[in-house]
């Protein structure tokens, strides 16, 4: 906590210092420059090069290859590159101490301008050690900067695969990368590219759903579009996490039903997954995490033969980081042997937020007793050392120079590709007596605790890790405020006073899940009326039964929950809805008519958990209906931006 404390304190100070203690461009320093060559010590080390200059050592190293660099660096110096550490446990003192490769973690959800003074503070402190090397910061930003406050947040990924647009999944990339830069933030943890198989699992909606080929044609598009954009992409977790058996989940606490569990998979099966990251290093992705999970009874952290696999024979240049430390969960008698065992199975660099330091010490420790090599050692750090090259922190570690498209987060622009991707991700399940589009003059009743919530609109991995704190969110406009706002345009009267229910003539009933990530999503119970159930869906359910009118429902969910048939066939349309994250717009629509649907379900939408695992469900994936032949879409209403 002190640590804490101190890091806030010192930022105003040091801003002012670092703002100005860099110049953008490269001098020649052909002649400031002095080499020394050592043969090393008698343990067979490989050869150092000393490097004496009075300029600042990232111009110099811009010069240099990434072996060259390498070559310079000390054994604590390539330790430190292999370890990334939380931004909250560290000082300016402590990064310019040690120059550690990366840092991760969230400071909150706090403005774009706020995240700069924290980034480059570290980088000022980072390039003034005495390895001198730049770190770059990494965080996942999984459906937009979801870590900065009034930026666009798309639908989750499993909105997205419904909607099954590949340009605009490019598009959501290159916006990603846009925003993330206004952050001085260049290391993103996405895409997810896990296959989901048992919505049962708590993170389902990070996967675009159960079938390969969207998978990767999603994915690789995403990707591309944050490289474009200027980011390092990592994509994640490798692999087969979303396989996981039931009940496997990993052991210990908290409770995990199925989370970082064990995937039991044929050959077939694995090459079938196998392809997908294929894919990816085919488009230039730069990092590849790996999963908690275990294949075949082997912890991925410690699997040597599918972390090599990606070096030696699928072309990958890139380097490989491990999940939040997840090699405390490795097999080994002690961390010592964790560190070792998953350094030498080819994991370039340790997702350790809190052991960094003792991390790094093993590893300078396990050089010097032979339990790892150096060759190993200086693999990693080339990588992880190219890679940050090939993003220009050697050439602008401040950050002076960077572009972007927008001056700002949450431009109308880029809200208004969101809103696209949520019109698109919308399935409609049924669509009784044609009660949709709303036509105009219909007096609507709008009410259920998901109309105007925006925590359950964004889900988890939103402002915080498990969603949003409460419902309101920057930036962001609810189901209802969409309605409202745009009620006039749409010919339409909203209601929202419940005494004047009766009043209307169709009821707009939102209901959905709460916000969790990881194995918090983990259940048994996938009822839209269970454990995980919107407090206050039951009692929205009886009061729009009791009203007698025709009745519309949103299902606000991170997964295809079970539905129970006596209430379904109560409704008269039914909209799956995903996790659309800030454009409700997007919703009200389609809904009005001004778009048509054209989401399909990404995976099986099961009936029953009976049904998981089977050939049967409830509606197959594919499913969708449309407004049919004839619909003439309505003149959508001019943009009107929220108020941040």
């Amino acid at each position: 906590m002190r640590k804490v404390i101190s890091f806030l304190l010192a930022l105003t100070l040091v801003m002012s210092a670092a703002s100005c203690s860099q110049q953008s461009s490269v001098p020649d320093t052909s002649s400031e420059i002095t080499a020394e060559t050592s043969s090393g010590s008698n343990s067979g080390a490989a050869a150092e090069t000393e490097v004496k200059s009075d300029v600042p050592k990232y111009q110099i190293y811009a010069a240099m290859t990434p072996e060259e660099i390498v070559a310079s660096l000390t054994p604590e110096q390539k330790a430190a590159q292999m370890v990334q550490p939380a931004f909250y446990n560290l000082t300016e003192d402590d990064v310019k101490a040690n120059d550690y490769g990366s840092i991760l973690s969230s400071a909150g959800c706090i403005k774009s301008d706020e995240w700069v003074e924290i980034v480059d503070m570290l980088q000022q402190a980072a390039i003034d050690s005495e390895a001198g090397i730049p770190y770059i910061y990494g965080q996942d930003d999984v459906h937009g900067v979801n870590c900065c406050s009034n930026a666009v947040y798309f639908p989750h990924n499993i909105g997205q695969g419904a909607a099954n647009d590949e340009e605009l999944a490019y598009q959501v990339g290159l916006i990603t990368a846009d925003e993330a830069k206004l952050c001085h933030m260049l290391w993103n943890f996405s895409p997810c590219v896990a296959q989901s198989v048992d919505p049962r699992w708590g993170r389902t909606y990070e996967s675009y759903g159960s079938d390969p080929e969207t998978i990767t044609k999603l994915s690789t598009a995403y990707t591309r579009g944050l490289i474009d954009g200027g980011l390092v992409a990592c994509t994640k977790h490798f692999f087969a996490e979303g396989n996981v058996a039931y009940g496997t989940g990993e052991p210990g606490e908290p409770f995990k039903l199925l989370d970082r569990g064990d995937a039991r998979l044929s050959e077939e099966e694995i090459n079938e997954l196998l392809k997908v990251y294929k894919a990816q290093i085919d488009a230039g992705v730069q990092t590849i995490m790996i999963s908690h999970s275990s294949l075949n009874g082997v912890k991925m952290h410690e699997n040597k033969e599918y972390i090599m696999k990606l070096k030696d024979e699928m072309g990958f240049e890139g380097f490989i980081v491990s999940d939040w430390e997840s090699i405390q969960h490795i097999t080994g008698s002690s961390y010592k042997e964790q560190v070792i065992k998953s350094i030498n199975a080819g994991i370039d660099m340790l997702m350790e937020p809190n052991t960094f330091d003792e991390a790094k010490d093993i590893i300078v420790n396990a050089v010097k007793s032979g339990e790892i090599s150096e060759e190993r050692v200086n693999d990693a750090v080339t990588r992880i050392i190219r890679v940050k090259k090939e993003e220009g922190l050697f050439d602008d570690p401040m950050m002076k120079d960077l572009r972007t498209v927008q001056t700002e987060t949450g431009s109308d622009e880029y809200r208004k590709v969101a809103e696209k991707l949520v019109e698109e991700s919308l399935v409609l399940l049924k669509n009784e007596n044609n009660v949709l589009p709303l036509k105009k003059g219909t007096r609507v009743y709008i009410t259920g605790p998901a109309a105007d919530n925006g925590q359950a609109q964004c889900g988890g991995w939103t402002m915080e890790w498990n969603g949003p704190p409460s419902k309101d969110v920057p930036g962001l406009t609810t189901i209802m405020r969409a309605f409202e706002r745009y009620s006039g345009d749409y010919g339409i009267e909203v209601i929202t006073d419940k005494e004047q229910a009766d009043k209307a003539d169709v009821v707009l009933l939102c209901i959905g899940e709460q916000t969790y990530a990881e194995w918090n999503g983990d259940t048994e119970d996938m009822s839209l009326f269970g454990e995980l159930a919107l407090p206050g869906n039951t009692e929205a359910c009886e009061e729009a039964k009791l009203l007698g009118k025709p009745t519309v429902t949103c299902i606000i969910a991170g997964r295809q929950v079970i539905v129970d048939p006596q209430i379904y066939n109560e409704w008269d349309a039914a909209v799956m809805c995903y996790l659309p994250g800030t454009e409700g717009r997007g919703i009200s629509d389609v809904l009005c008519g001004c778009s048509d649907f054209t989401g399909k379900l990404p995976s099986p939408w099961y009936a029953s958990t009976a049904q998981i695992g089977t050939d049967e469900c409830w509606f197959e994936r594919g499913y969708g209906l449309n407004y049919g032949e004839g619909f003439e879409p309505e003149t959508e209403p001019e943009y009107i931006p929220d108020q941040p």
